[in-house]
């Protein structure tokens, strides 16, 4: 994940900006918690400012990019969490469980070192149905590859509630599926710089030239248009907390 990262992290604090909406489903999520563990923390994305936080990240360029007001970060990985057991009253992770080397294993440190619940942001691969996947349908042979199963939290952690977590419309947030609704964000080579998925499948011509020619024709209005009346979308990002 690291060697990732250090390269498409040079601007990620700006392309990546949390999602007030998003945001608030989490902190809700953890509930009364006052310390918290951010695992995979990155650069400080929706880490409460009214707790105790404790961030742990593999990639020293995003680790330069927290802000002087985030909260301390060490380097690490989830598989090796340099802390006591129940050291925290919650653990957080977002949208990175799919970088870790041995999944399990993260999720056995997170819930070692945790006394409460454990917050995921993650993606189910089961899910059909985002545009962009015609464009470019590697992202579902990747999304299979890399992401969890849904069943797998449960294996992990013990009892878990999975939500849906529909994206708004004007996500400020700049991952994979956040511009459903404003398809030319997509030809934009400073936007995709920013989500490691378009890093990872390469070879993006065709699928751009074929975007770029429907948005001209109309032809992605067309087909997809009616999206755009909605206010948030269920993409498959789902909220899974473990207790």
């Amino acid at each position: 994940m690291n060697a990732i990262y250090d390269r498409i992290g040079i601007d990620y604090s700006q392309l990546r900006k949390p999602d007030p909406r998003i945001a608030s489903r989490i902190l809700e999520a953890l509930g009364p918690a006052q310390t918290v563990l951010n695992v995979g923390a990155g650069t400080g994305s929706y880490e409460p400012r009214d707790r105790r936080v404790t961030a742990i990240e593999p990639s020293l360029e995003m680790i330069r990019q927290r802000p002087a007001s985030a909260a301390p970060a060490m380097q690490g990985k989830a598989e090796a969490l340099p802390f006591a057991d129940q050291s925290f009253d919650a653990c957080m992770a977002v949208l990175t469980v799919h970088h870790w080397g041995d999944k399990k294993q993260g999720m056995a440190e997170m819930r070692r070192v945790t006394r409460g619940p454990i917050v995921v942001v993650t993606f189910d691969p089961a899910h059909r149905g985002a545009w962009l996947n015609d464009y470019f349908p590697e992202l579902v042979t990747l999304d299979e590859t890399q992401m969890p199963r849904m069943s797998d939290y449960e294996q992990w952690l013990g009892p878990v509630r999975i939500e849906p977590l529909p994206i708004p419309r004007d996500c400020t947030d700049g991952f994979l599926y956040a511009y459903w609704a404003r398809p030319a964000a997509y030809l934009d080579e400073a936007v995709r710089s920013g989500i490691s998925s378009f890093w990872k499948i390469g070879g993006l011509q065709a699928g751009l030239l074929r975007l770029r020619r429907d948005l001209e024709s109309g032809e992605w209005e067309r087909r997809y248009g009616e999206l755009r009346a909605q206010e948030e979308c269920d993409l498959g990002y789902r909220l899974v907390t473990a207790i």
